[in-house]
């Protein structure tokens, strides 16, 4: 996104087209389609959403081939109880009355094509999710990890290693083949490329819902049209990508500020692309992580406060790429549903064109002449910068290698997702590296006010990014759109109310007291940051600053059974 201020001309002929609203969202996700929907359920209909893309729905996308419709971006709805996309789409008729169920039998077959037992396979598979829960554990129960070990990755291996040097030597490669096939799965689970990079005492703050993980048989994109139902189509500008908001334009005259000499909030400003401005009180910003990573020092003007770009900073945002590969006729058997590849040792020194493709797990059957493959990481952006008829003759490669026929025939048609390439995108999902906390993604989606005596923010946040349980979930970007709305629909003047003038003067001194960020404190030391659930920012606003940063940081999470449901959705049973 490059700054209009670049283009005094463009700037000047945008002033001709400028447009005045009580709040702005930025972004037609799920967090954006529900922050208007809680707009419109409180009587709010001045606002407008500005959305770059030409669609709405983010990184919800399916596209149409021959009558077929592929799902590029989100796939499943993860868990049930609690969950407002599942509630979403039962309610609108989306999820069948009776489940079907189908078996799911899996092919482990090594590069030399020869198959894997399945008990081995079996025990692998649960081996892992024991010692993956015990990452998890270090969140729940605050105890510190070994000496040394900061990242899950690294976690991993450590038990890895402990538990193969308990087996005869003969019984450790194919293990340690398994062992190295569900690392990589695991990165397009988390939304990370290199487990490495993921924080170990934070993997835990991610709650996982009861119910496993449920497929729309219509495809995950119809879960748009109900959340886009109610929402005007005059109220989405579609094609309206933001380049600038300028959401202190007081800023330079914040040090003369004296006492009744303080002037009141002025409206942000939002410049983009096409030229056009509109102005707002306030502005709900839902554009994903990748996007602030690279454009948060050009798009927001003053820049943020520094504890909001240390936090973007040290969140992660994965890459997770598909492959569709589509056949004239079926060669999978017809009770086969996936095939896993293990993969020998890789060099990871290797040039990364002799080795990006090693980085794909598996192929999955999504029918008789349909697989899907997944690929995430550096190598997923590589492989971004291929054609699709490169990536189809690979994964030819690949599939005979594996299954032992030099007659698996080519797809007749290959599409990749480029998800890294995506400008508005620039990535899949988050996830908490090294170094970083929930306290991070509470930072980020902490409201800004132009100046400590507003009662109105200028700048909120949204999206997947911003849930500190939820993150990397559509479920997750839907409930911070909602917080984000109820936040401004709680505070005095955003609702057209009446309201006795002491009762709100009472609420704005409660409500300001509470912020998180300001412009005057902006570069606060991070202990003094308060712990919030998704939706502390309304439930809180009585709390003093002084209490919130002391009080118990306290986690309910609802234990499952379903050990398999951090799978995408598969059972190996």
């Amino acid at each position: 996104m490059n700054c209009s201020d670049a283009n005094p001309s463009l700037h000047k002929t945008a002033l001709n087209d400028t447009k005045t609203y009580k709040i702005i969202i930025i972004g037609a996700g799920v967090a954006g389609l529900c922050a208007s929907n809680i707009l419109r359920d409180n009587n709010i209909d001045d606002y407008l959403i500005l959305e770059a893309r030409n669609r709405i729905g983010g990184r919800i996308i399916a596209i149409n081939i021959e009558g077929r419709q592929l799902e590029l971006g989100a796939n499943w709805i993860h868990g049930v109880l609690g969950n407002p996309i599942y509630e979403l789409a039962s309610v609108n008729g989306l999820i069948p009355i009776v489940q079907s169920s189908s078996s799911h039998t899996v092919l482990a077959a090594m590069e030399d094509g020869a198959k894997l037992p399945f008990a081995i396979l079996q025990e692998m598979y649960e081996v892992y999710s024991v010692f993956l829960k015990r990452c998890e554990e270090y969140f729940l129960c605050r105890y510190l990890p070994p000496e040394g070990v900061s990242s899950v990755g690294e976690h991993l291996r450590l038990e890895r290693d402990l538990y193969l040097q308990k087996l005869p030597e003969q019984q450790r490669k194919s293990r340690l083949l398994v062992f190295d096939y569900l690392m990589r799965r695991e990165t397009c689970i988390i939304g990370s490329g290199d487990l490495n990079a993921v924080d170990l005492m934070e993997i835990g703050s991610y709650t996982e819902l009861p119910g496993g993980n449920i497929s729309l048989p219509t495809g995950f994109s119809s879960i748009l049209g109900p959340l886009a139902k109610h929402v005007p189509p005059e109220k989405i500008l579609k094609g309206h990508a933001v380049s600038v908001v300028r959401w202190n334009n007081a800023a330079e005259d914040e040090t003369q500020l004296l006492g009744a000499q303080m002037k009141e909030k002025q409206k942000v400003e939002i410049l983009c692309d096409n030229g056009k401005v509109f102005y707002a009180d306030s502005v709900i910003c839902t554009v994903p992580l990748g996007v602030l990573k690279h454009s948060a020092k050009t798009m927001f003007q003053p820049p943020l406060p520094d504890n909001k770009m240390t936090s973007i900073e040290k969140l992660c945002y994965g890459t997770v790429d598909k492959i569709y590969l589509e056949y004239d006729r079926a060669f999978f058997t017809s009770e086969l549903s996936e095939l896993i590849l293990l993969w020998d040792k890789t060099d990871d020194t290797a040039d990364m064109a002799s080795r990006w493709y090693r980085k794909i797990y598996s192929f999955t059957k999504i029918n008789d002449t349909l697989l899907l493959g997944w690929i995430s990481g550096e190598e997923a952006k590589y492989m971004e910068t291929l054609s699709f008829e490169i990536v189809s003759e690979k994964c030819t490669e690949i599939l005979r290698l594996f299954l032992a026929d030099p007659f698996v025939p080519k797809p007749k048609r290959c599409i990749c997702t480029s998800w890294w390439s995506q400008p508005y995108s620039r990535g899949s999902y988050s996830s908490i590296g090294v170094g970083g906390s929930q306290l991070d993604i509470q930072t980020i989606a902490a409201p800004l006010y132009a100046q400590p005596h507003h009662t109105i923010p200028s700048l909120l946040f949204a999206g997947e990014h911003c849930h500190p349980s939820f993150y990397s979930t559509v479920h997750g970007a839907y409930l911070s759109g909602l917080d984000a709305a109820r936040y401004l629909c709680e505070l005095p003047g955003i609702v057209n109310t009446q309201q006795d003038p002491v009762t709100a003067a009472s609420d704005s001194s409660n409500s300001k007291q509470t912020r998180t960020q300001t412009s005057a404190d902006a570069d606060a030391d991070e202990e003094a940051r308060a712990p919030q659930t998704s939706s502390s920012r309304c439930e809180n606003k009585n709390v003093s600053q002084k209490d919130a940063s002391t009080s118990d940081l306290t986690l309910t999470v609802e234990g499952t059974a379903d050990l398999s449901s951090w799978l995408h959705g598969i059972s190996l049973n």
